[in-house]
């Protein structure tokens, strides 16, 4: 099992609740495109078509292909690894990108299909030319708050995120240092043994 290069299960949690709520206000492009990615995930949860069992994969395929869309995970990938990463060959770099696409996609789906009705504010976004952060805030059925933050970059036109910072903790950062610990205290084909082995984990509880 991978259990312990992952993030906190209350921040993971918070941020694929994030993906789905509603906003009540909007900034500029990178938060409208946040809103519209938000709105395509919204309409394939809600489609009716899409709920019977036996079309389970293909919603959850959907799902998958929504959020790839606006996550840049491969430079999410990057940055996970640090200083690692210059260490990789081609192959391992395009190895790496695809397992972690794979596991983060997969965890992200299995929490957005328990949404129920978080409430999502967009506050403002702060812009430096091509990079940006948008500063939202969740609101819980509860009425608890929570602060999290997409960083994201322009990339052919597209904001994509390639952070989320949730109550101060950075998606990457988190991911970073253990990561990296793996690595120090083992190697990188353990840590690589390791997103194997939740990767088939988390396949066979879908099946």
């Amino acid at each position: 099992m991978m259990k312990k290069y992952t993030p906190p299960s209350v921040a993971l949690f918070l941020l694929l609740f994030s993906v789905l709520a509603p906003s009540l206000s909007t900034a500029g492009a990178p938060t409208e495109q946040i809103e519209a990615s938000v709105d395509k995930i919204l309409a394939i949860l809600k489609n009716p078509q899409l709920k019977p069992s036996a079309r389970i994969k293909e919603r959850r395929d959907q799902l998958r292909q929504a959020i790839s869309s606006r996550f840049n995970f491969a430079e999410m990938a990057r940055r996970s690894l640090g200083s690692h990463w210059r260490r990789l060959s081609s192959k391992e770099q395009e190895e790496f990108v695809l397992l972690y696409t794979d596991l983060l996609e997969r965890a992200y789906v299995d929490r957005i299909e328990t949404y129920s009705d978080e409430k999502f504010v967009y506050l403002r976004e702060n812009l430096d030319r091509d990079y940006a952060e948008v500063i939202s805030r969740i609101v819980t059925d509860k009425g608890q708050e929570y602060s999290l933050n997409y960083k994201v970059h322009l990339l052919n036109g597209e904001w994509k995120v390639y952070d989320v910072v949730i109550e101060n903790i950075s998606l990457v950062n988190n991911y970073r240092s253990q990561f990296s610990r793996i690595i120090v205290n083992s190697s990188y084909e353990e840590l690589v043994r390791r997103m194997k082995d939740k990767q088939i984990e988390m396949a066979g509880e879908k099946k």
